[in-house]
C-alpha cells in the first residue's frame, strides 16, 4: 500500500465517530514520516468536494486543516458528485469516486463495474482532450439514472 493509501485510510477511520475533523499538518506528516506536502496531496486528491467533503484550511501554526463530511440521501449525494465533477474528469478520478461510492454503500459492486467500463478508456479511443470530456458526460448520465 503507497503512503496516500494509508494516509488516507487513516484520516477516514477519524470519520468513524464524527463528521468533523481537524488535523494539523505538520504533525501528521511527522507520524507518517513524510513532507507535508504529501499531506496536502491526500487532501487535495481525496478529500474533494466532488467525493463528499468540505475542506477548511489555515496556513501557519503546523496547518490547520478542518474536514467535514457531507451527509446526504444517495440522490443528494449523486447531485451533489455531479455538479461538482465539471465538463471533464479522468479514469483514475472515476476510480477515487467508484472506491468511495462503494465504501459508503453508495451504489453495488455490480454498477460500480458497470460505470467503470463504460467510462474505461479502452472504451473512449478518442484524444486526450476529447476522451475525459465524454467521460464525464457518460458517468453525470449514469449517476442520474442511478438516482
Amino acid at each position: 500500500m503507497r503512503i496516500s493509501d494509508i494516509i488516507e485510510e487513516f484520516i477516514k477511520e477519524l470519520f468513524d465517530e464524527e463528521d468533523s475533523i481537524e488535523i494539523q499538518r505538520n504533525e501528521l506528516a511527522e507520524q507518517f514520516n513524510c513532507v507535508p506536502s504529501q499531506i496536502n496531496y491526500v487532501i487535495a486528491t481525496r478529500f474533494k468536494p466532488s467525493q463528499g467533503y468540505y475542506v477548511e484550511s489555515r496556513r501557519g501554526g503546523g496547518g490547520h486543516i478542518t474536514i467535514k463530511k457531507v451527509n446526504n440521501t444517495k440522490s443528494d449525494y449523486y447531485l451533489h458528485i455531479i455538479n461538482n465533477i465539471g465538463g471533464e474528469i479522468t479514469s483514475q478520478e472515476v476510480d477515487i469516486l467508484l472506491s468511495d461510492f462503494l465504501t459508503y454503500d453508495i451504489i453495488e459492486p455490480k454498477e460500480a463495474k458497470l460505470l467503470k467500463v463504460a467510462t474505461s478508456d479502452n472504451v473512449l479511443q478518442l484524444d486526450k482532450e476529447e476522451k475525459d470530456k465524454v467521460r464525464a458526460r457518460i458517468f453525470k448520465n449514469m449517476l442520474l439514472n442511478l438516482s
